[in-house]
């Protein structure tokens, strides 16, 4: 089974979790997910599936779009309302003027911290570890994008925004700064992711529906193809004698590229068949991942 599942990640329950239900229920084995979502977060969890586990890392090109619900006056030391509390502060003052005209020091290319309760690793060990074990650490701000930062409402205390983003953003940190810059501290509350690059929310399809198209025998069905995460990509139309070659590892001349590193190539039939870059100095195009 070769493709790819947008799941509805509810909110409670880990990636792997859902990692593991959709391996129990598909029967396969080669199944992995593009993007963490906390288990606090609900909403696209994009799973692959066989093949589809190959082009995983082509998802990181892809923004990602959530909807944040961001509680004022609270801060924790996990930046989510998970966290222990670490301060309140009264933030009654705080108004829709004031937060409107804070927005763009947060758009573009920004320099972002990670929570320290975070998975990203440290000496081979994840940095929540160190952290529940009280050792001081030091995290370097790295620059992520912030594309797009809209209020969708305020209703004191909390404020829900919808954001876009590039890869490494972390909506929790995002929370905790926009918290600092009004002096007044914020944190997580909730958190939606809506879109990861070709894959929306609203097509996404939930662990129940999925039980039950594994009762009746449609999995399948609920499948997007490999090339639904290389949309970024050209494509090319690649000759029987051509496919044949790729399956031996042979580089292609290919003409009328223009100025392309790489491409999609398909079979005849419209079956995407390998991922090709182009080597410039020989002017040949190299087959990478095949998939015939």
């Amino acid at each position: 089974m070769d493709g790819i599942l947008n799941i509805a990640k509810p909110s409670g329950t880990t990636s792997f979790s859902v990692v593991s239900c959709v391996k129990r229920l598909s029967g396969d084995r080669r199944v992995g997910h593009g993007g963490t979502l906390d288990p606090l977060a609900s909403g696209v969890l994009p799973v692959f599936l066989g093949q589809a586990t190959r082009v995983v890392e082509y998802l990181m090109e892809y923004s990602k779009t959530y909807r944040a619900e961001i509680t004022l006056g609270v801060t924790t030391a996990s930046y989510d309302a998970e966290g222990e509390v670490l301060s309140r502060c009264d933030a009654s003052y705080v108004t829709l003027a004031q937060i409107e005209s804070l927005l763009p020091r947060f758009i573009g290319d920004i320099m972002q911290k990670p929570p320290v309760f975070s998975a990203l690793k440290r000496g081979g060990r994840p940095l929540y570890e160190l952290a529940r074990k009280g050792a001081a650490i030091e995290i370097e701000a790295r620059q992520v994008t912030i594309y797009r930062l809209d209020v969708v409402c305020f209703a004191f205390p909390r404020l829900i925004l919808d954001v876009e983003c590039s890869k490494g953003t972390y909506i929790r940190s995002l929370a905790h700064d926009f918290g600092e810059v009004l002096g007044c501290g914020a944190h997580l509350s909730g958190l939606v992711r809506t879109a990861y690059g070709p894959f929306d929310i609203k097509n996404a399809v939930t662990l129940e529906k999925l039980e039950e198209s594994t009762a009746d025998g449609t999995i399948p069905e609920l499948l997007q193809p490999l090339d639904a995460v290389l949309t970024l990509w050209d494509r090319v139309s690649l000759t029987a004698s051509q496919v044949e070659g790729v399956r031996c590892g042979v580089w292609l001349p290919l003409e009328g590229c223009g100025d392309k590193m790489r491409l999609l190539g398909y079979d005849d039939s419209g079956k995407l068949v390998t991922l090709l870059t182009l080597d410039a100095e020989k002017n040949l195009w190299r087959p990478g991942k095949v998939f015939c």
